[in-house]
This record gives structure tokens, sequence and C-alpha cells, in this order.
């Protein structure tokens, strides 16, 4: 069946792409998300800053995260499309997770004693952020794609770093719906007490991926 044996061919030759190339494809997605997370962190720090906003204040911080595992991603893979035989490859992918995980703990204790306080009336009701809205919309379409094709990439690089990368990215898709469904209730509704609720709601999420970077349990060696 020359048709079938013309399709297998097809389909391996776009599943054995050269290395290098690979290698480049995930220098590229990583970097475009550093980019992106430099830009949104900013504003969204900014925004929550001025809307006394618990939960865009924490997504803000969640990009600087993910800013500083891009970092240590595209080294990785940078050095490697230098030097394909890096003997300090595995221990740069081990050192990406631990210091995303720990950051990340960082982060959970932060938005727990900072939500929990604006709940029990302290530090003001959260106000409108229509920028916030828009900020975490867009998020929340660009970073799911993003994610998927990081993920695809680690998968046939069998990179740990990557991988790890993808989830954060990930994990910012989830944290961009939650913040998006508090600051939407705030605004529509003035339910003031939505924004530190998302945050909460997202702690698990949050929590979980730090415990998995940090054991290296999220690298899925030997998938993809």
């Amino acid at each position: 069946m020359p048709g079938s044996r013309e399709a297998i061919i097809v389909q391996n030759a776009e599943t054995t792409l050269p290395r290098p190339k690979l290698l480049k494809i995930g220098l590229c997605l990583s970097a475009a998300v550093l980019a992106w997370n430099v830009a949104e962190g900013i504003v969204a720090v900014a925004a929550g800053w001025i809307a006394n906003s618990v939960a865009l204040v924490s997504f803000g911080m969640d990009s600087g995260i993910e800013v500083l595992s891009s970092v240590v991603v595209c080294e990785r893979l940078w050095r490697e499309l230098r030097d394909a035989e890096d003997p300090r490859a595995e221990a740069r992918e081990r050192r990406a997770a631990k210091i995303a995980g720990g950051l990340l703990f960082v982060l959970t204790a932060y938005i727990a004693v900072d939500a929990g306080r604006r709940l029990a009336g302290y530090g003001g009701p959260a106000e409108s952020s229509w920028v916030g809205i828009a900020l975490t919309a867009l998020s929340l379409v660009v970073m799911p794609l993003v994610g998927w094709g990081k993920l695809r990439t680690a998968g046939r690089l069998q990179s740990a770093a990557l991988r790890a990368d993808a989830f954060e990215t990930i994990a910012c898709a989830w944290l961009s719906l939650a913040t998006l469904a508090g600051l939407g209730l705030n605004a529509a509704l003035g339910w003031s007490w939505a924004d530190p609720l998302a945050a909460l709601v997202i702690l698990p999420l949050i929590l979980r991926e730090g415990r998995e970077a940090w054991r290296g349990e999220c690298c899925g060696e030997g998938e993809g």
C-alpha cells in the first residue's frame, strides 16, 4: 500500500526533526514567553497596586517567577546549541526546577497572608481594574497555546527543564482564568471579596506546581 507507506514516512519526518532545530524552537518559545511575562508582570503589578487587588498583584508576581524560569531554560538550551556535549546540562535542568519551585513557595506564602488579611477586613476593598481584566483575558488566550508548544517540544527533546517551564506557562493560564473571574465579579457586581477569594482559589495549584518543580516530578522524563 504505497499511500500508507508515504503517510508513515511523512509522519516520521514530522516527529523526528533534527535536535538543533528542536532546540531552536524551544529557545524561541521560551524567549517569547520571557518577553511577554516581563511586560505582563509590570502591567499586572502596577494595575493591581492601583486597584488594591491582591489577585492581580499575585498574578504579576507569578509572571516574574516565569521570567526567571525562562531565563534559566533559555540559558540551558542556548548552551546545548553551542555545545551538544555540555557536561553540566543535567545539573542546569535540576537547578531550573529548584529555583522555580522555591519561588513558587514564596508566592504561596504571600498570597495566603495578603488574601487572608483582606478577607478579614484589613487593607481595604479591591477596586475594579479594566486594565487587569483585559490583560488576564489576553493571557488566557496566549498562554495555553504557547504552553502546548513548549510541552510538545520538551517531549521531543526529552528536556526536563523545558517541560517544567511549560508547566509554569500552563499554570499561568489557570491563574489568568481565576484572576479574570475575581476581577470580573468585582467589576460587574461590586463583590470586592471575590478578588482575594480568587487568589486563594489558585493557591493549591501554585503550591502543587512548586512542590512538583522542587522534587522534579513535573519533568516527566521518558514521556513524549
